[in-house]
């Protein structure tokens, strides 16, 4: 009886600290999203839609480079100190560390040459815009930093402690934009090639001093200082650093290859968008222009709800791989079910916003049309972009990374083969049906893995019926009222907007407390 007691008390308190982690990441990730579009907006009346989807060609390479120095590290070390406190083996935790850094690191120095030597060539051939080149060098002296930061959240999110990394995200944030504002500030020069190279400027900048604090903070929160260990329990066995290097390449290889060739694929889908465009009849600037206003301007709003959906993601690795180390599978199953409940209630929030708000949102932001009507179209994407995270997320920690690999991979060659064939003929239209397609088609597959691996239960009706019943109907007496007040009372249209999106959240949330589609269980 009192070992069951124990157990309860212990998946209680790792439910607690899922969701106390979740919270802090969400919290930073919000206050990062907010500031990120200060910054957007600023960067967008500074390039103008042509450079900023120039700007936005660059980090293809940046995603590939990531993925091959941090990714899979990052991922691997998270999982293996996880299950390293799940056993009580608290010894190989500074090993763990030490080799990730060392593997991360040599990998970055290496990929920062290359970039650095061939970037000419990476413009003129891959990105096929040769004004990239300048922003390549400058955006390859950072690979090695980004590569120690990533090392040491993957430590972090491994115990589950999300207060160093979500702070981390935030100063990045931070220095990035004060960079570039004070950098434009006593520069005096209009040209707008440059403005590209000071945002990349204060990127590289930004994740030097992150990597800095991060590091700082390590010598202080390394378990042999107390930290985690609890040494009353230490059972544990030190393994070699030959057999650590071993676990950790044969975790993260797989990880980071998978991963490799999804963002070699999603590259060659952000390349062939001005490419397809242009086969459309629109001219290169026109095509820039474009994909500068959906990648730069509306596709951040989209993605803004997810700095929850990311922390629960993040830190839903860790504790599905615990409790799969520990075969619990009960744990398994209520953590998959609240946390597939609560994507969509955020999913569901989301598409409302953007459908009822988002063609106001671009005007009124970006001064841009254009940005919102996409809003309007990608606002049905929500549920599946932020299921999917979630998804992918629980069967990474059950250790089966080649399903999400294959589902990924079916997705987007499915998105590539519809943007070939859509995008000649309907222009950005074909391409926002190839997205919305390519996404449901990954969010099938995903699902049908969890339902074949975990045994949970699914409330659909607190899920999706309530959420949806609630958004349809707050929805509609919202929008005929914010066209009201706006025509009878003078007032700024954003803080008008943010005024109704606000309401429009603490309506939803009141209807769904109150028809008990969520409450204080699921966090037990």
């Amino acid at each position: 009886m009192a070992k069951n007691n124990i157990k309860l008390k212990n998946m209680s308190v790792k439910k607690y600290n899922l969701f106390k982690g979740t919270i802090i990441l969400t919290l930073a990730g919000l206050l990062t999203r907010v500031l990120g579009f200060f910054y957007k907006i600023y960067l967008s009346n500074a390039m103008g839609a042509e450079r900023l989807g120039i700007y936005q060609l660059i980090f293809p390479i940046y995603g590939i480079c990531f993925t091959i120095y941090a990714t899979g590290i990052q991922t691997s070390l998270s999982k293996l100190v996880a299950a390293e406190l799940g056993r009580n083996n608290y010894k190989n935790i500074r090993r763990l560390i030490k080799i990730s850094l060392t593997l991360s690191v040599s990998m970055a120095l290496i990929l920062s040459c290359l970039v650095y030597w061939n970037a000419d060539y990476i413009a003129w051939r891959f990105l096929m815009e040769e004004r990239t080149a300048s922003s390549l060098r400058i955006m390859a002296i950072v690979f090695p930093f980004c590569g120690i930061t990533s090392s040491i959240n993957g430590y972090y999110y491994g115990i589950k402690k999300a207060g160093i990394p979500a702070s981390t995200q935030l100063l990045e944030q931070l220095i990035r934009i004060l960079v570039v504002y004070i950098i434009a500030l006593y520069s005096g020069n209009g040209d707008y090639a440059v403005t590209c190279e000071m945002a990349v400027i204060g990127l590289v900048i930004g994740e030097i001093a992150s990597c800095l604090y991060n590091s700082i903070s390590m010598f202080f929160n390394l378990p042999s200082r107390g930290f985690v260990i609890n040494n009353s329990n230490d059972n544990s066995q030190l393994y070699s650093h030959k057999k650590i290097t071993k676990d950790i390449l044969q975790l993260s290889i797989p990880l980071s290859t998978n991963r490799l060739l999804i963002n070699i694929l999603h590259s060659v889908e952000t390349i062939l968008i001005p490419t397809m465009l242009r086969r459309f009849g629109l001219s290169n600037s026109a095509a820039l222009s474009t994909y500068g206003v959906l990648t730069g301007m509306s596709m951040p709003f989209i993605m803004f709800p997810t700095a929850l959906i990311n922390a629960l993601a993040i830190l839903l690795l860790p504790t599905i791989s615990e409790a799969h180390a520990l075969n619990n599978e009960k744990m398994i199953g209520k953590t998959t079910s609240v946390s597939i409940k609560y994507s969509l209630i955020i999913g569901i929030l989301s598409t409302g916003i953007f459908i009822i708000f988002g063609k106001d949102l671009g005007i009124t932001v970006f001064n841009n049309e254009t940005a919102g009507s996409y809003l309007y179209v990608l606002a049905w994407l929500c549920p599946f972009i932020y299921l999917t995270s979630t998804l992918g997320s629980i069967i990474n920690g059950l250790g089966k990374v080649h399903i999400t690999f294959i589902n990924s991979i079916i997705g987007t060659l499915s998105k590539i083969a519809l943007i070939v064939v859509l995008i000649p003929k309907y222009g950005i239209k074909g391409y926002l049906i190839a997205l919305l397609i390519g996404q449901l088609v990954i969010t099938i597959l995903d699902t049908y893995a969890v339902l074949k691996n975990v045994k949970f239960t699914f409330p659909a009706a607190d899920s999706i019926l309530k959420p949806g019943l609630i958004t349809a109907l707050a929805g509609f007496l919202l929008r005929s009222s914010y066209i009201y007040i706006k025509k009878m009372i003078q007032i700024n249209e954003i803080f008008l907007i943010l005024i109704f999106c606000f309401i429009f959240c603490i309506i939803y949330i009141g209807f769904l407390i109150v028809t008990k589609a969520i409450s204080k269980i699921d966090l037990y």
